[in-house]
């Protein structure tokens, strides 16, 4: 505000500003346009004048577009919102959609939203987390969380997994690819933990020559990869010729899981 009042400048407000909110509208046209057949519009939330903008721009071309928000979990300040009737400031926690933590919505941005969106939705950190593994994996593009939590939502169990939009059109703005390296990394590890193709364990093995051998040939066999391997001596309260292994191992899936874990079992 000083800087304003000596320089003479203007604050322009990067979700809440008439303009910039209708500078998103021009997304929902472009939409329109080129999905003439769209049913459905999924678009991420945080300060909400992206899904102002949309939404108003889809509704008032093409009325019949459904047209939700998503959030995630640790910032749902549109969610808070929509309950209060008007913006209202909430605790942000830390989230993998740090694009969308705002402690609140705009008030033109929600004075918009609230007439064209027809639902808000939440999303978890492990949906946001697979979306961008899915991302990179089947699409080779690298979306930031906030910019994939559209898709978080529509994810297998997530809010919008759901009977009637089955067979619809859907569009959902990929809207950021602002991620650190080393934070990607990280995402990426979640992600795979989430969809059960990266997993950890701790067996009780002889501490005899040969005794985590045993273990890494049994694993191997059944096509489990060691990614890190850690064993313990110490803390471990039963026999000492025992040893505790904490195993960390890449998986093809779910059911690859299963079978390793059985076969952990049966050989004791």
């Amino acid at each position: 505000e000083e800087l304003i009042l000596s320089s003479g400048l203007e604050y322009v407000n990067g979700y809440d500003d008439p303009p910039i909110i209708a500078g998103a509208g021009t997304i929902g046209i472009e939409i329109i346009e080129d999905v003439p057949c769209v049913d459905v519009v999924v678009v991420p939330v945080g300060g909400a004048g992206l899904i102002a903008g949309i939404g108003c721009a889809v509704k008032t071309l093409k009325p019949d577009v459904k047209v939700y928000g998503v959030e995630p979990y640790f910032a749902a300040s549109y969610t808070a919102a929509l309950k209060a009737q008007m913006p209202v400031s909430i605790k942000v926690t830390p989230t993998l959609a740090d694009g969308l933590a705002v402690p609140m919505v705009g008030s033109h941005a929600f004075e918009v939203a609230r007439h064209y969106v027809d639902e808000c939705v939440l999303c978890t950190e492990k949906e946001v987390s697979l979306a961008i593994l899915r991302l990179i994996e089947n699409e080779k593009m690298v979306v930031e969380g906030g910019g994939a939590t559209g898709l978080a939502a529509l994810l297998p169990g997530a809010q919008l997994d759901r009977h009637d939009l089955k067979g619809k059109n859907i569009v959902v703005p990929l809207c950021g690819g602002n991620i650190d390296t080393t934070v990607l990394g990280r995402v990426l590890e979640r992600g795979l933990a989430a969809d059960d193709r990266m997993k950890n364990f701790t067996a009780t093995v002889s501490d005899r020559p040969g005794g985590i051998g045993r273990l890494t040939t049994l694993l191997g066999e059944h096509g489990a990869s060691i990614k890190d391997m850690y064993h313990e001596r110490a803390f471990l309260q039963s026999n000492i010729d025992f040893v505790k292994v904490k195993c960390v191992v890449e998986l093809q899936g779910l059911e690859h899981a299963k079978h390793v874990h059985a076969i952990l079992e049966e050989n004791g």
